[in-house]
């Protein structure tokens, strides 16, 4: 008795009764309001660096090459000249070495043939590394294309065509589009099936969940069971024949120690403890598997009385669209920011009228001709400016930018576990189940959140994205000075990564938690995180237990769908599954495998979005149900809230109030 007391007093006191309390509360005022004006001020700023990388950016430098005068190839005048044509020593001799490559295989040029060419009318002169690297827009066709020193024009265009089928890329490209072509709606299909499979899975769990659960954990004993047979198996057979690991020795062929007895003995003995800590697992903590159980069953229950739930995973990810897609467009522009610089020059500024032309000094293109008196003088496009205020804080925008990257993404996944901590609450608190639960649960907890709450969900956000940086700040390090590490500096290196792992695992924990505490009582982010801890430190025991009870039916879940669709994927494109009728026929394909991991991998975003919506409705209904125990106590001024199975299983009942002759 006095170690609860003490317990008590370390992790706080238990709730106490509240006459007025309904579930999440209706009049809440603003939360974490300094945070709330942080993160606007911070989505202003983000804003504003994409109208600046939007007005100095241009990423037609990475779609289009500019010539020599600064016009893009391939568009505006020059749109029927896609390919730029270099005039300059390197361009030059990275054109021959290709050319030369795909004619003559794997015959590299040698120096004199290089010279020779460079000589000739596509390189007039040998330029330095600073001069600026002239150049023309050419489409490609045999009537434009300048000719090289022994090489035909005809011959420079089946060169490049050789190299590109060598490697196959068009062909496959092609292949690929055909393959989507005629498996797309195979592929709808398959992602319709895993919809469906993943919401009669979780409907189902209100009818199966004990069954599930009991034969998944016979299942591991049986596991653990049939491995500690074929060890000892395995052991007495090697110890008949007397084979040892002092007669292997050391050696760094690990499957060498499969051949000593040794090694199957240690293998028997860690199996029999982990089969004896699971049997005693299941003995001492039955009663609270089966509370883990009726929580599944509750959350299932809470599901089918709110379909709208299972969807709204759909709108957390097209904001996370949203936000990707301003990050890349915004990281996009601001690499491509600048002014294009053009300057003089000319191919022989020793010529007679050149000698006065400041050569490499800034000019305007829209002059020319600027000198009519120096021969082929021209104003050419050099690169572009680096000087801008804009593009010396280049950097300072980019990490502003993945600042706003991780904040934004962190806030909308915050946002939707507090929406749907809401509405489950609104569930469970609900005495008489459907009848008080909220007209439109769903919308009313997203008002009620984003009124009230963005605050606090930008404050764990912000947290969560501190560490989160930290530890791509980590990587990066470790990335650089891989090659340089001792193998004390890697120990240290990857102790930090792994803290760093284990911080971000416990914050988003929390703050899971935290969002399900706002989301009932609405306080700030620092009162729900606290009391949160607290309410599940009291309970420790039946939250490890409902943690991994639920990790195991939902990875079970989630094996299920895949599987199920991925089995199904593979033998109906491989054509392996016949007499469908005439309607319903295998596409032919070149590459099977494509639009089966096509279906893995979205049968696996499909569930994964079903079941968090599932995860975070237990999660909400377990801090209900703890928060229920302690302010309630079935008497008819207190009833309790849970459902009768949870009653049951904990011994309780609720008093019927005189003359009612209903029953809890």
């Amino acid at each position: 008795m006095g170690g609860k007391q003490d317990q008590n007093e370390v992790y706080g006191k238990p709730a106490k009764y509240d006459p007025s309390f309904r579930g999440p509360i209706k009049n809440r005022s603003c939360t974490d309001i300094i945070c709330c004006v942080l993160f606007f001020l911070f989505i202003l700023g983000y804003i504003a660096v994409g109208l600046v990388a939007w007005v100095y950016g241009d990423p037609q430098q990475v779609l289009y090459p500019r010539n020599s005068t600064g016009a893009y190839c391939g568009i505006g005048e020059n749109k029927d000249k896609p390919y730029l044509l270099y005039f300059n020593i390197f361009s030059c001799v990275l054109t021959t070495n290709i050319i030369t490559i795909a004619q003559n295989g794997l015959a590299c040029p040698t120096p004199q043939q290089v010279l020779q060419s460079l000589r000739q009318e596509l390189c007039p002169s040998f330029l330095l590394p600073s001069t600026p690297a002239l150049g023309r827009c050419f489409p490609w066709s045999n009537s434009t294309v300048p000719e090289l020193p022994g090489i035909s024009n005809t011959s420079i265009a089946q060169g490049i065509s050789g190299l590109l089928d060598s490697l196959n890329a068009r062909d496959i490209s092609v292949k690929i589009f055909e393959d989507f072509a005629q498996s797309w709606y195979w592929i709808l299909i398959a992602l319709g099936v895993a919809l469906v499979l993943s919401l009669l899975f979780i409907l189902l769990l209100r009818l199966v969940a004990g069954p599930l659960v009991f034969v998944l954990i016979i299942g591991v004993l049986g596991v653990l069971a049939y491995g500690i047979y074929h060890s000892w198996e395995e052991y007495r057979v090697l110890r008949d024949k007397g084979a040892s690991i002092s007669q292997l020795g050391f050696t760094t062929n690990l499957s060498a120690y499969s051949s000593v007895q040794e090694t199957w003995l240690a293998a028997l003995i860690v199996l029999a403890v982990l089969e004896g800590i699971l049997l005693l697992v299941l003995i001492f903590l039955r009663q609270r598997i089966r509370i883990a159980i009726a929580l599944l069953e509750e959350a299932s229950r809470a599901v089918g009385q709110m379909m709208s739930t299972m969807f709204y995973p759909l709108f957390t990810f097209v904001l996370l669209l949203v936000c990707i897609a301003y990050w890349a467009m915004t990281a996009l522009y601001l690499a491509t920011s600048g002014q294009p610089q053009y300057v003089f020059w000319a191919p022989n500024i020793s010529l007679s009228g050149c000698e006065n032309v400041p050569m490499n000094t800034s000019c305007n293109p829209m002059d020319q001709p600027v000198n009519s008196s120096c021969p082929g003088l021209m104003c050419v496009f050099q690169g572009y400016l680096s000087t801008g205020l804009v593009q010396r804080s280049l950097f300072n925008l980019q990490i502003y930018g993945v600042l706003g990257l991780f904040w934004t993404i962190n806030w909308v996944l915050a946002l939707g576990q507090c929406v749907l901590a809401g509405a489950f609450a609104s569930f469970y608190w609900a005495f008489h189940k459907p009848r008080d639960i909220p007209t439109f649960p769903l919308s009313s907890a997203f008002m009620r959140t984003l009124r009230y709450h963005t605050g606090s969900l930008a404050f764990g956000a912000l947290i969560l994205t501190l560490v989160q940086i930290a530890r791509v700040i980590l990587e990066y390090i470790d990335n650089k000075l891989r090659g340089s590490q001792n193998p004390v500096a890697r120990c240290i290196m990857c102790c930090f990564k792994c803290c760093l792992w284990c911080l971000e695992k416990f914050i988003k924990f929390l703050n899971r938690n935290a969002y399900i505490m706002i989301a009932i009582y609405g306080k700030n982010f620092c009162v729900s995180a606290k009391n949160a801890f607290m309410l599940l430190m009291r309970n420790i025991v039946r939250v490890v237990v409902l943690d991994k009870v639920t990790d195991l039916l939902l990875f079970f879940g989630k094996l299920l769908v895949v599987g199920g669709v991925g089995v199904l994927s593979f033998f109906f494109f491989t054509g392996r599954i016949q007499g469908l009728g005439k309607d319903i026929e295998s596409p032919q394909l070149n590459y099977y495998w494509l639009p089966m991991m096509t279906s893995i991998l979205g049968a696996y975003v499909i569930a994964n979005g079903f079941f968090s919506v599932f995860g975070m409705c237990v999660d909400t209904l377990f801090l209900c149900f703890l928060e229920d125990l302690e302010r309630n106590d079935g008497s008819v001024d207190r009833p309790y809230y849970m459902s009768k199975a949870l009653l049951k299983i904990l011994g309780k009942k609720n008093e019927v109030p005189p003359g009612d002759k209903r029953k809890k």
